[in-house]
């Protein structure tokens, strides 16, 4: 499964733009403040986006949140889930945070029987 990184960096390639174009046209058009830097550590693996980021990212890419996580079509619904869950409890949420929810919620399920 390709992580965040590898799967935003494809994104860009796609589009033909350098990480500071994709920074200039991201805070351009949604009127944040994303660093070159940040976008460069991101896809490295270096760091985690915040949940806010991830869904400027998937808005301006136009492909759902659930992307970037890695996932099949066929998790995609369970993951929405998820992700609504957790952005209702705190907008803060990284993307590694985000997959330790899944995994927990998968752990809950598992042990109903």
């Amino acid at each position: 499964m390709k992580n965040f990184g590898t799967l935003l960096k494809e994104l860009r390639l796609n589009r033909k733009l350098t990480i500071e174009q994709l920074a200039d046209s991201l805070n351009a058009k949604f009127d944040s403040k994303i660093s070159k830097s940040s976008i460069s550590r991101w896809e490295n693996g270096e760091a985690d986006p915040k949940l806010e980021f991830v869904r400027l990212l998937a808005d301006f890419f136009q492909v759902p949140g659930q992307y970037f996580l890695g996932e099949d079509s066929e998790k995609i619904l369970d993951s929405q889930k998820i992700v609504t869950i957790a952005a209702h409890i705190d907008d803060d949420v990284t993307v590694e945070e985000m997959e330790d929810i899944k995994k927990y919620i998968e752990f809950i399920k598992s042990q109903r029987g």
